[in-house]
């Protein structure tokens, strides 16, 4: 993971570099951080392979995601968050088909959404606000592979909230394992219920929820998570009317988003560490 001792090192380089005009150019990844984002485990055995059409890997620096071509969306993402990924960096919003997909793949486009017809948001999985490091860190959330259609006020309120906290228990100190995913069919956006978009090619998720393994600044990650290590799980129904309840209200065990999806989250970690923590309904704070 980016560490403190790693961060020095980076600062040396970007002395060395300062004649470049090019703040992305002053921004080099000092380690792998695709390797971080699956640092607690691969929820689905995803994996880069044709045959995994709706279970397929897709790796970049700023975030891991199993991918569903049925679906035209992702089943999950994964991703790490701590204060070195937050910058200064404007929201890009330059949606846009990830061309990365397999060959002969439909990639969904900015505009499939069409929202004037339709009423749902391009939801991002990852948000934009976790990594605003540089252009491309930020850049590269608006990829439409990273989105879900999710219901405006569902979106922009109370979802909203959750990632904020997130960023919160950052800026106090945390460091953060979070897997976001949704499932089923079917929400209810500005213009009602819909089930499909884009004549077919996009499903509309029933459920949508998120899961935040949070630990306080350090080293060993892995061995430091213990039976008392907070996990925050929140489960929702992807319609405008949850927004009028606070994000707290939603908590759930992981126990209960496994069993809905068959994923095993945080998979990496002891086996009697996970039936500790995983059948937990977190009670801490919201805010």
């Amino acid at each position: 993971m980016i560490k403190k001792y790693l961060l020095y090192a980076f600062v040396a380089i970007l002395s060395l570099s300062a004649c470049t005009d090019d703040p992305d150019d002053m921004i080099t990844p000092v380690e792998d951080l695709a390797t971080l984002n699956l640092a607690m485990g691969n929820p689905s055995d995803a994996e880069t392979d044709i045959t995994y059409e709706d279970n397929y890997l897709m790796e970049i620096q700023q975030y891991a995601l199993s991918y569903s071509r049925q679906r035209g969306t992702a089943n999950w993402v994964s991703w790490y968050l701590n204060e070195e990924w937050l910058g200064d960096v404007t929201r890009r919003d330059d949606f846009r088909a990830n061309e990365s997909l397999p060959a002969g793949w439909y990639r969904v486009d900015e505009d499939d959404y069409d929202y004037s017809n339709n009423g749902f948001a391009r939801g991002h999985n990852c948000p934009s606000a976790d990594r605003t490091r540089s252009i491309n860190d930020n850049s590269n959330t608006f990829f439409m592979t990273n989105m879900i259609p999710q219901s405006p006020k569902h979106n922009g309120e109370m979802w909203n909230e959750l990632e904020q906290y997130c960023r919160d228990l950052v800026n106090q100190g945390h460091e953060l394992y979070i897997v976001m995913g949704s499932y089923g069919v079917g929400g209810v956006g500005d213009s009602g219920y819909r089930e499909k978009l884009a004549g077919g090619k996009i499903t509309v998720p029933r459920y949508i929820w998120k899961s935040i393994l949070v630990l306080p600044t350090g080293a060993n990650d892995l061995e430091r998570v213990d039976e008392e290590t907070r996990i925050i799980t929140v489960l929702t129904e992807n319609k405008n009317s949850a927004s009028g309840q606070p994000w707290g209200n939603y908590r759930v065990s992981v126990d209960e988003i496994e069993a809905a999806t068959g994923y095993d989250l945080f998979s990496k970690l002891p086996e009697e560490v996970q039936e500790e923590i995983e059948a937990i309904i977190d009670d801490g704070p919201v805010g």
